[in-house]
């Protein structure tokens, strides 16, 4: 039994069917991306779209919905990453890119638009991301520019993604297998021609039916081409299919004005026409197959986002699409299945496997009150969740986020590439019409098939797929890893670092504390303390709020002062909890209580002081271990040839002692924020600087260093401020990413190359009259096959 989708219009089975309930009645789609786009649509009030639509509304080239859709706040709602207040960052989804320049008009013409931050448009995946300012631009603008260059978009979802791919390859099938039909019949009839019937009777016939074939394979299988080199001309862009067409308008041209008597010399090359059509098509469809594996990675963590879950409302289970789902949703997650937000267990007890996220194997238990993530699976037992975060603000999402807009982040080489294209193109033109001057006096076919070849074996793809091709995967192999790059620069950047900075406390150690010493002159030090180092997120701070059996006192004023320490009042008395020169103030310290301090820094462990305005209150000690890879890791690095330094805002004594362990040498303690960032600065002035660190102090030194990491379970301000984040707490992955590194950037060398090589050689056979159309149309996408090839090694270890 099969139905129609309510939304698009496409075929419905009993066996992927989604119901949802719209303006109180049951309809039935074809995916979970259509139920909610329906949903968003009638939210908005514009129900009455689906009265005036007639049929799909899967449109191949125009707007897929009404301007003013685009602008309304529920239907950008869940595909929008919203920055700040003004600041807005869509990422849209359209198959009509299809080389280097199509990237390069997309970014300049959109670019160029009052109110647009930044767009990054991605060759290797079909997606546009767009920056723009909310007061300056609308979204339904920008929409409408894009249709005018002639580039059908959408908001990307992934469900919507596959639908656009799986169209836009059946569609390119459909054309090879009616171009592969009239290749086949020509082939016979050449092959009569040339075995004798050129002097028959029949031979005009021949031709005449050469032609019948040729014109629907030109104008059907060869449209994509026609089009989208007429598309860049209009727009003033010479993108890789105004030589492609040329190329085939002239063969085809030429041979009609040969077949209607025009000329008595000459021959027709419909035959020519057809075949390079197909081999070009062929090509096409083996180069988007090759891209599609090679960036398999970021797809199957997509996978990992379940598409549908079970929200309880009036005791109802209702089967609602993710993207539906709003924050305070109760849902019921059963045994062996994927949890689909970031939310909080409200009812039952379970085990969860979040090695996606975290890298742990081992199950973790959880219960109410306890957090549960996007992606990791439920063990035996059912829960019920509270909705915290939707699927987009969700750790899993942003893991995606990640890796997908990676591939948009362009490298100096790419952004280099990109501006050559157009000229590089326009400079094909050129040599095509030199090369068919050249021949001229020897046959206007000669001169003809000539410049023909040469229009088509000069291809810009390989030169437009060399590095972002080489990003995508490395990006992929990468998290494979337990890496995310966040910034393709990293790349080129990492290849040539040699002074790599550590921080210390949950980089170089655990950041697992235990408090192992307490001195205090009151007895309720760590109730204080541990009310007071609630609101922080250090993790000397989470260890003194583990120790308190106490209840926690109420707190205001709170003010935190990054690598010294915090302060807040509690019943009017004002707390300071933190560095002894930090809490000290005027107070003298107590001489025996100082030497116990320095006697316990000297064993390894912290001292964190406390103070009120009449003195010092005590302080406690907290030991830290050094993680079990740290000393192999550094080993490593110094055999690589790179420097290490230790930047701590840790005691002198403390930071030594990790050190020695690790026989580091450079050794930076007691820093604050500021002081990091000027020490990398220092070091920037003769070296090139890596800093790998964890905290919230760690910031400036991470945006400050030429490059940078950050561990996964740090704090979010690292994490955002970094080029790299480590999913796992081990530091063994940072050698991998060094290496993988220097491959990515030895890759790429290889792709440009290879392209240069390529040029180099093909152009001048070409131009000589050494290759014909036909060679011509079967080396050009063997070139960037190879490319993608190459690229596709650094999946490898």
């Amino acid at each position: 039994m099969s139905n129609s989708c309510f939304h698009c219009g496409l075929e419905v089975t009993s066996r992927h069917r989604i119901q949802a309930n719209i303006d109180q009645s049951l309809h039935d789609f074809c995916c979970a991306g259509c139920a909610s786009v329906c949903q968003t649509i009638y939210q908005s009030g514009l129900g009455a779209f689906y009265q005036q639509q007639t049929g799909s509304i899967l449109p191949a080239v125009d707007l897929e919905y009404p301007l003013e859709f685009y602008d309304a706040a529920v239907f950008q709602q869940p595909f929008l990453e919203v920055t700040d207040a003004d600041e807005k960052i869509i990422t849209l989804i359209s198959d009509t890119i299809h080389c280097a320049a199509c990237v390069w008009l997309i970014e300049k013409s959109l670019g160029s638009m009052s109110g647009i931050n930044w767009v990054r448009a991605s060759l290797t995946d079909k997606r546009i991301r767009i920056s723009w300012q909310a007061q300056a631009i609308q979204l339904s603008a920008i929409m409408q520019r894009l249709a005018d260059l002639g580039y059908s978009a959408m908001p990307y979802e992934q469900n919507i993604a596959e639908q656009i791919a799986n169209r836009s390859n059946k569609a390119m099938l459909y054309k090879i297998g009616f171009a592969a039909f009239t290749m086949m019949n020509l082939l016979w009839i050449s092959i009569a021609i040339y075995t004798g019937a050129s002097d028959g009777k029949y031979y005009h016939y021949f031709q005449w039916l050469g032609l019948a074939l040729a014109t629907p394979t030109l104008f059907y299988s060869g449209l994509g081409f026609l089009t989208n080199a007429y598309n860049g001309l209009k727009n003033g862009v010479m993108n890789m299919d105004v030589p492609i067409s040329i190329g085939a308008l002239t063969t085809y041209f030429y041979s009609v004005y040969v077949l209607f008597g025009f000329s008595a010399k000459g021959e027709v090359y419909f035959d020519t026409v057809v075949n390079f059509i197909f081999v070009i098509l062929i090509g096409r469809y083996l180069e988007s197959s090759a891209k599609k594996s090679s960036i398999s990675v970021a797809s199957s963590l997509q996978q990992l986002q379940p598409k549908v879950a079970l929200v309880i409302k009036a005791d109802e289970e209702i089967i609602t699409p993710i993207s539906a789902i709003n924050i305070n949703d109760r849902i019921l997650i059963k045994p062996g299945e994927r949890i689909p937000v970031d939310g909080r267990v409200v009812f039952g007890v379970s085990e969860a496997d979040e090695s996606l996220l975290t890298g742990e194997a081992r199950p973790i238990v959880k219960g109410l009150g306890d957090e549960v993530f996007a992606g990791s699976v439920n063990g035996q037992g059912g829960l019920e969740i509270l909705a915290e975060k939707t699927l987009k603000q969700s750790a899993l999402g942003k893991i995606v986020s990640l890796v997908e807009n990676t591939q948009h982040n362009k490298s100096a080489i790419v952004c280099s590439i990109d501006k050559i294209i157009p000229y590089f193109v326009a400079i094909t033109l050129l040599l095509a019409t030199a090369t068919f001057i050249y021949w001229y006096p020897q046959g206007v076919d000669l001169a003809l098939l000539s410049a023909t070849s040469v229009l088509i074996i000069t291809c810009p793809c390989a030169f437009g797929l060399a590095t972002p091709m080489s990003i995508a995967v490395a990006s992929g192999a990468a998290i494979k890893d337990n890496m995310l790059i966040k910034t393709s620069n990293v790349f080129e950047v990492l290849d040539q670092v040699d002074w790599v900075v550590f921080d210390k406390t949950g980089t170089l150690t655990l950041g697992e504390f235990e408090i192992t010493q307490i001195e205090a002159k009151c007895d309720n030090l760590i109730q204080i303390m541990a009310s007071i180092e609630k609101r922080s997120e250090h993790p000397l701070a989470q260890a003194i709020v583990a120790k308190n059996r106490d209840t926690f006192l109420p707190v205001s004023a709170f003010n935190s002062v990054p690598g010294q320490g915090v302060s807040a009042t509690i019943e009017g008395q004002s707390y300071r909890v933190g560095r002894l020169s930090f809490v000290e103030d005027t107070h003298p310290v107590d001489q025996q209580m100082l030497e116990k301090s320095q006697h316990i820094e000297c064993q390894g462990a912290s001292c964190i002081w406390c103070a009120n305005s009449q003195g010092i209150l005590g302080f406690v000690a907290l030991s830290d271990q050094i993680k079990t890879d740290a000393r192999a890791v550094v080993k490593q690095l110094q055999a690589l040839g790179k420097q290490v330094s230790i930047l701590s805002g840790d005691s002198q004594a403390v930071t030594q002692k990790v050190a020695d362990y690790l026989n580091i040498k450079q050794v930076v303690a007691q820093a604050l924020p500021a002081d990091k960032a000027d020490y990398i600065q220092q070091l920037q002035e003769k070296y090139r600087v890596l800093m790998i660190g964890d905290g919230v102090n760690d910031a400036p030194a991470l945006v400050q260093a030429d490059t940078s990491m950050a561990i996964g379970s740090g704090s979010d301000v690292s994490v955002n401020h970094s080029d790299v984040v480590l999913l796992t707490s081990s530091l063994l992955p940072i050698i991998a990413m060094i290496n993988l590194a220097k491959r990515t950037n030895r890759v790429i060398k290889q792709n440009i190359a290879f392209a240069l090589i390529y040029n180099m050689f093909m152009v001048p056979l070409a131009m000589m009259a050494i290759v014909t159309p036909l060679f011509a149309a079967i080396v050009m996408p063997i070139s960037s096959l190879i490319v993608i090839g190459n690229a596709t090694r650094l999946r490898n270890k």
